[in-house]
């Protein structure tokens, strides 16, 4: 029996890295240079490279404190 909840047994939205860059109004060449850095995990699926976009919402999207 397996006592994992749904929200803990996130199933990865793969998407590739064309389609996060234009989600999130970057580059590509800023998404691959996080994988590089290891901000973001890339994943290999058979020759193509794809990113989870809710990781990729958790690691590069911050919230910017108001002064209020």
């Amino acid at each position: 029996m397996n006592s994992r909840t749904r929200s803990e047994e996130h199933e990865p939205d793969l998407v590739s890295l064309a389609v996060a860059a234009e989600s999130l109004g970057v580059s590509v060449k800023t998404i691959r240079r996080r994988i590089s850095d290891g901000t973001v995990r890339g994943y290999r699926v058979g020759r193509l490279i794809r990113v989870d976009m809710e990781e990729l919402r958790r690691s590069l999207v911050v919230e910017i404190p108001t002064m209020r």
